[in-house]
Parts: C-alpha cells; structure tokens; sequence
C-alpha cells in the first residue's frame, strides 16, 4: 500500500508522526506549506493524508464529501471508524472528531483505482499555493500574513459518474475567495476527467486567516522561499 510509509499503527489505532505528514506533503501532493514542516510551531498533519487514508480503509465512494473539523498533531492515535448514522469520522482517544466523511452511492475497493483517484486528487490538491491562491489574493488585493502564513482545509466533495478503473485527471473550472475581515473562504471547483470526457465534479473550501493587504515583494518572496524549498527536496529525492 502506497501509504504504508506516511503512518504507523498503535494496536487499532493509527499514528503519523511530523516527519511523515511532511514526507506525504513534499512527496505526494508536492506542498511545501510550512505548517507540515516536523519544526514548525502550529504543525499538523495533511487533510489530504486523512483523505488518503479515509479512501484506502473504506474504499472510494461515488459521491463523498469531507468536512475537515480540526487540525491533527503529530503522534495522535487516530481512530477510523463508520458510524451507525453511516459517516465515517476520524476521533482521537478523547473522543474528539478531526474529520467527519458522507458517502453514497457505488462504492470500490480496487486499490489500483482507489490509488489512482488519490494520487490524481492530492497532487491537485497540493497546488493550492502558489497556484490557485496567489492570483485571488492579488486579484482582491489581500494576502496571509508572510511570517506565519494559516490556509487550512475547510470540506471538499466529488461526485462520480463512474467507477470502473477510470485513470483521472483534475481540471480547475472556477475559484473565487471572499474576504471578511481577516479572514478568506476560497472555493475550488474542478473537474474530473478520464479517457477523454468527464467523469465527475467536485470542489474545495479553504480558509485564510490572518490577511493584510497584498504587498507584491513580500508575496514574491513567499512564492520564491516555496520554490526554493520545492527545488531542494527533489535534488535530495
């Protein structure tokens, strides 16, 4: 399984230590946000990590939707679990729930294709910033704060019109961000294509937090600190 090297397990629970989320983070979905580095201050765990792990345990769902309740620390015993109302949640020993899972509809278990979903799903996902994000925050003239820049995951869902070894591809059709405040919704909606024609739609929320106006030199170097780290982790890949 292509996940066995971003967590552990400890006894029925699983574990993902800092320097797997932030191998999983570099490696799989190539984001090199800072809040996934083993050092960093608010560290946590990937939301795309949990996503991966929800699909490989309960299989890929035509229609799913995720909601992303809290942020995950390194180390916490997670606990995957399908509940009697028919949502899958990620809880922790106390009871809290980081992430809550809606599904209906057919559902797979083939790991080729489940594998290939994910992949194709978190490498989108993983261009969030600078990608998607910089030219909305510069188009409504705001930015995060450069010295400790917050997106988090807020939900995202897809439908499928078919699940039958599809090879996917994401395509972005719309984003938009709205800002109140200090703080930014963002909305990604994209589509799912395979051989040639679509095969679903899907979107994602993000939250910004902690914005100020856009300044283009402290933004310039946020994308060139990004890249800088993108271009040092694949010369020691």
């Amino acid at each position: 399984m292509f996940l066995d090297d971003y967590h552990s397990r400890a006894g029925s629970r699983l574990c993902i230590s800092s320097e797997q989320a932030s191998r999983f983070a570099k490696r799989v979905a190539g984001d090199f946000n800072p809040i996934h580095n083993p050092d960093a201050r608010r560290f946590c765990v990937p939301g795309d990590l949990l996503f991966a792990l929800v699909l490989a345990h309960f299989g890929l769902s035509r229609h799913m939707t995720f909601r992303f309740l809290s942020m995950v620390g390194a180390g916490v015993p997670l606990d995957f679990t399908e509940d009697d109302d028919g949502r899958i949640r990620v809880r922790d020993d106390s009871g809290k729930c980081y992430l809550e899972v809606e599904r209906s509809g057919q559902t797979t278990h083939d790991e080729s294709v489940v594998e290939a979903f994910t992949r194709c799903y978190v490498a989108f996902s993983g261009k969030n910033f600078p990608h998607y994000l910089k030219p909305l925050m510069e188009d409504k003239g705001v930015m995060f704060n450069p010295k400790r820049p917050l997106v988090i995951y807020d939900s995202m869902g897809f439908s499928l019109e078919r699940l039958d070894g599809i090879e996917p591809g994401l395509e972005l059709i719309d984003a938009s961000l709205e800002v109140a405040g200090k703080r930014g919704d963002v909305l990604l909606e994209f589509r799912i294509r395979a051989g040639g024609e679509e095969v679903g739609i899907g979107s994602k929320k993000l939250v910004v937090s902690g914005l100020c106006d856009y300044d283009s030199d402290a933004m310039d170097a946020v994308v060139e600190e990004f890249y800088r780290l993108k271009a040092a982790h694949e010369a020691d890949a």
